[in-house]
């Protein structure tokens, strides 16, 4: 005779199937809950290496600004440094130049002219005079080119004496030029031609 199996296997194999599920779906939850903590502190770990790394680069930019600072007064007190070097380089060389200045006019002054006045406004001299002729102005002009002080020079005006009170320089005349050193000169033709590179 058969035996018959009045027992709910079904229902209790059922309830453990739905308990297994539930353990299943519990464990799943969990490690996906455990991933995504996982993965929250990953990244959180890589942004706070970041800051870490952003923070020490700030710090750097910093130190590196306040160098560049101190780099650009440097290059101001260098270059203040400079120009008080040429200036007193210039007065150094500016010492002996009312020295030349009147050698040179006595050198350059030719024959068969007087020269009345003369006056000096930074380098540039006027000199006011007379004459025996217009070619004596223009030798004397030749010797201020010639000379190694006196340079530049530029008839303003030469005429005849109205009065002719003077028969020996019936000429008067005026001309300007400039007086520098020859160091000046080449000075002031470097910076002229730095000026004209392009």
């Amino acid at each position: 005779m058969r035996k018959i199996n009045l027992l709910p296997w079904r229902e209790e194999l059922r309830q453990e199937q739905q308990k297994n599920f539930l353990i299943l779906l519990f464990l799943t939850a969990a490690a996906a809950a455990g991933l995504v903590y996982l993965g929250i502190q990953y990244f959180n770990g890589q942004i706070e290496g970041q800051d870490g790394r952003n923070n020490f680069l700030r710090a750097e930019i910093t130190k590196l600004d306040d160098q560049i600072a101190r780099i650009e007064q440097l290059d101001e007190t260098r270059n203040q440094l400079i120009n008080r070097k040429n200036v007193i380089e210039d007065l150094q060389a500016n010492r002996s130049l009312m020295v030349h200045l009147f050698d040179q006019l006595v050198r350059t002054v030719p024959t068969g002219i007087r020269l009345l006045n003369v006056r000096q406004v930074g380098d540039q001299l006027t000199v006011t005079g007379t004459s025996q002729s217009s070619g004596r102005v223009s030798t004397y002009m030749r010797n201020l080119e010639e000379s190694e002080f006196l340079h530049n020079p530029a008839l303003q005006i030469i005429e005849a004496e109205a009065d002719e009170t003077d028969r020996e320089m019936p000429f008067s005349f005026g001309l300007t030029f400039t007086l520098a050193s020859p160091q000046q000169l080449e000075r002031s033709e470097a910076t002229d031609a730095e000026g004209d590179a392009p």
